[in-house]
C-alpha cells in the first residue's frame, strides 16, 4: 500500500470517530466546589445557581425537581449530579442563555409607537425583487417567526376586475390578494398573540379600493380592529389589540384630493386676499385634475348645470374611500415639503413615516435628534434600497438607534443583517414587540433627546467566556467540513450596537475536532447595552477556499442571564440546529 493511499484510510478512520466529550477544566472546578465527594445535591446545586448562574429565587425543591428531570440520563445518581450529569446538565436546553421564550416580560400597555416591530418588506416574495414568484408561503413563514408587520402592494389584476399582490413594474408573478388574506388569517397568530400590522402599498382605482375593504372586512371578521375616530393622539397599545389585526396604508388619494378642495372652498368663502387667489393657480391635484381654480369655476358650473350621472359617479367614488378609509389605524404618508415638514410632531394626531435606507442614511446626518423626537409619538418605517435586488438587507440600528419602530426587512434573504434582526426578536418572549429604551421615549429637563452621535460612557461589561462547542458530528455530513478530516472550528464572537459598541473578535482555530475546546475570555465594554447584541458565529479555517459556516446565533445583550449556558446555534436561514451548542460564561463587570 503506497504512503498516499494509506494516509488517506487513516483519515477516513479519524474523521468517523468521535471523542467523549469531557468537561472544560473550569467546570471541573466549580463542580468540585459545589459537590460533596462527588456528589452535588440539591442543595449543592441551589448554591450554584444561585452564586454562578445568578437565579436568586430557585429554592431547594426547584434544583431537585431539575435532578430528578434528569433521571433519563444514564450517569444518573440517586442522591444527586456527578459530573457528568452535571456537565450534561449544563449543555439541556433548560439552561439556556436568555428566558424561556413565550415569556413575555415587557410592559404591553404602552402605546405602538413606544415599542420596536418585527416587520417585514415585500413579504409576499419568495426570492429576489425582480423575477421570483408572489405567494402566501414567504407570508406564512414570516408569520411563524413571530413577524408582526406584513406588508403586501396592491395592484389591478390583468383584467381590471379583482386585486393581485405582487412587485409592481417588475417580473414577478403575481398572487391573489384574497389568497394572502386567508393565509394571515389562518396563520397571524401562531407565533405571537400580540397584533398584526398588514401595511398595505395601494396602486388601485376606488372600485377596487372598495372591493379591497370588502375583502379585508370579511374575512377578518371580528378580529380586524376598525378605530373609531379617523386619529388618533397616540396609538393604541399592544395588549389593548391582542389578537387584533390593523391595517396601515396612506388614506385614499380620492379622499385626500377632496378633502383639500373643501378646506380651499371653506377658506375662499371666508375672504382670502388676492395674493391667496394667486398662490391657487398652482398645479395641485383635485378631483378633476388641473387647478383649484379651474376646480372653483367647475363648482359654479356644477351647480348650475344638472351633471346627475356626473354626481352619482362622484358620490359613489367617494363612498367606497369611505369604506377603504374607515378600516385604516395607522394613517401613512409623507407631508408636502422637505424632511423638516416630514417630521414635525403634531400633538392632536399621530401617523407613519417611511423612509428609504438611504434616506434614513442621510437624514440622520443633519436631523438625528428630530427623527428620536418624532418617534417618541409617531411610527417611523424603514425599508430596504431599490438596488437590493437579491432581497439583501442593512444595518437594522441606524434605524433602532433614532426610535424607528418598523425596519422592514427581506425576510426569505439570508445574512449577518438578518441574523441581528432574528436576534433583536428573541427578546421578550419572541412575541415580536420590544420595548424601546426609556432614553428613545423621554426628553429630559431642557427637552433634549437622546443624541445617537454623542459617545456615552461605558455602562457596564459583558466579559464572555467560550468553553467549547459539540453537535456539528450528528447535524452536518462528516464530509462537509472537510474530505478526509476533522474540522478546524473556530469562534466569531462581537457586539452589533451603536456605532462605539460595535466590535468582532475570534476565538483560535482547534484543528481536527469535531468536539473543539477553545476556554477563551473576551471582554466588551457597553456604553448603550439597551441597544447592545451579542453576535456568535462558528467558522470552520480553510487555508485554500472560504471557511465555511458552522452555525451563528444572535442575541439581545439585556435580556442574557448571567451565569454558564448553553448557547444553541442557526443555520444562515434562521433555523435552528438539532444538536450545535456553545457551552458559554456570560458575566456583567
Amino acid at each position: 500500500m503506497s504512503r498516499q493511499t494509506y494516509k488517506v484510510c487513516f483519515c477516513c478512520r479519524r474523521r468517523f470517530k468521535l471523542a467523549v466529550s469531557e468537561a472544560p477544566p473550569e467546570i471541573r472546578t466549580l463542580f468540585h466546589h459545589y459537590s460533596d465527594n462527588g456528589i452535588m445535591s440539591a442543595s449543592n446545586l441551589r448554591s450554584f445557581m444561585v452564586e454562578v448562574q445568578r437565579e436568586e429565587k430557585i429554592s431547594v425543591e426547584e434544583a431537585q425537581d431539575i435532578i430528578d428531570g434528569l433521571k433519563h440520563l444514564t450517569l444518573f445518581h440517586s442522591r444527586g449530579l456527578n459530573l457528568e450529569t452535571f456537565f450534561k446538565f449544563l449543555f439541556t436546553q433548560n439552561n439556556s442563555p436568555l428566558l424561556p421564550s413565550s415569556v413575555v416580560h415587557n410592559d404591553m400597555t404602552s402605546p405602538l409607537s413606544h415599542y420596536f416591530i418585527y416587520t417585514g418588506h415585500n413579504s409576499y416574495l419568495t426570492g429576489n425583487q425582480l423575477s421570483s414568484d408572489c405567494s402566501d408561503i414567504p407570508i406564512i413563514k414570516a408569520l411563524h417567526r413571530g413577524v408582526r408587520v406584513i406588508e403586501l402592494d396592491i395592484w389591478p389584476n390583468a383584467s381590471k376586475d379583482d386585486v393581485d399582490v405582487l412587485h409592481g413594474r417588475t417580473l414577478t408573478t403575481p398572487v391573489a390578494l384574497i389568497k394572502c388574506l386567508r393565509s394571515i388569517k389562518e396563520h397571524a397568530f401562531v407565533a405571537s398573540e400580540y397584533p398584526l400590522v398588514i401595511t398595505l402599498e395601494d396602486h388601485l382605482t376606488p372600485d377596487l379600493q372598495a372591493k379591497v375593504a370588502e375583502m379585508v372586512t370579511q374575512t377578518f371578521g371580528d378580529i380586524l380592529f376598525c378605530p373609531s375616530s379617523e386619529n388618533f393622539n397616540e396609538f393604541p397599545s399592544p395588549e389593548s389589540l391582542k389578537r387584533r389585526i390593523i391595517i396601515s396604508t396612506k388614506p385614499p388619494k380620492e379622499y385626500l384630493e377632496e378633502k383639500e378642495v373643501k378646506e380651499k372652498e371653506d377658506d375662499l368663502h371666508k375672504g382670502k386676499t388676492e395674493g391667496d387667489e394667486e398662490a391657487w393657480g398652482k398645479e395641485v391635484p383635485s378631483l378633476r385634475g388641473g387647478t383649484i381654480s379651474d376646480y372653483k369655476s367647475d363648482v359654479i358650473e356644477d351647480d348650475l348645470n344638472d351633471e346627475d350621472d356626473h354626481e352619482e359617479s362622484e358620490r359613489s367614488r367617494q363612498n367606497a374611500s369611505a369604506e377603504y378609509r374607515r378600516l385604516i389605524t395607522i394613517h401613512a404618508g409623507k407631508p408636502k415639503g422637505g424632511l423638516e415638514e416630514c417630521l414635525k410632531v403634531d400633538p392632536d394626531k399621530v401617523r407613519r413615516l417611511s423612509l428609504s435606507e438611504p434616506q434614513l442614511e442621510k437624514a440622520v446626518i443633519t436631523h438625528g435628534k428630530e427623527i428620536v423626537r418624532f418617534t417618541q409619538q409617531n411610527i417611523l418605517r424603514v425599508y430596504p434600497k431599490g438596488t437590493r435586488i437579491m432581497s439583501s438587507n442593512y444595518n437594522p440600528l441606524i434605524g433602532w438607534m433614532h426610535g424607528a419602530q418598523m425596519v422592514a426587512f427581506n425576510m426569505q434573504g439570508y445574512g449577518r443583517s438578518l441574523w441581528v434582526m432574528q436576534g433583536m426578536f428573541k427578546a421578550n418572549g419572541g412575541c415580536g414587540y420590544v420595548k424601546k429604551p426609556d432614553f428613545l421615549l423621554n426628553s429630559g429637563w431642557n427637552n433634549e433627546v437622546f443624541d445617537p452621535k454623542v459617545e456615552s460612557p461605558v455602562k457596564i461589561t459583558l466579559k464572555v467566556t467560550v468553553y467549547m462547542g459539540e453537535g456539528w458530528y450528528y447535524d452536518f455530513k462528516h464530509t462537509h467540513f472537510d474530505q478526509f478530516s476533522p474540522p478546524d472550528f473556530y469562534t466569531r464572537v462581537g457586539i452589533a450596537g451603536v456605532p462605539y459598541d460595535t466590535i468582532m473578535k475570534k476565538t483560535k482555530a482547534v484543528e481536527d475536532n469535531w468536539l473543539p475546546s477553545w476556554n477563551e475570555v473576551f471582554e466588551f465594554p457597553l456604553s448603550i447595552p439597551e441597544l447592545a447584541l451579542l453576535r456568535i458565529e462558528v467558522h470552520e479555517y480553510d487555508m485554500s477556499e472560504k471557511d465555511d459556516f458552522g452555525g451563528q446565533t444572535c442575541l439581545p445583550v439585556w435580556e442574557l442571564r448571567s451565569g454558564i449556558r448553553a448557547v444553541p446555534l442557526y443555520s444562515q436561514k434562521g433555523d435552528m440546529y438539532n444538536n450545535v451548542k456553545l457551552l458559554m460564561r456570560f458575566e456583567f463587570i
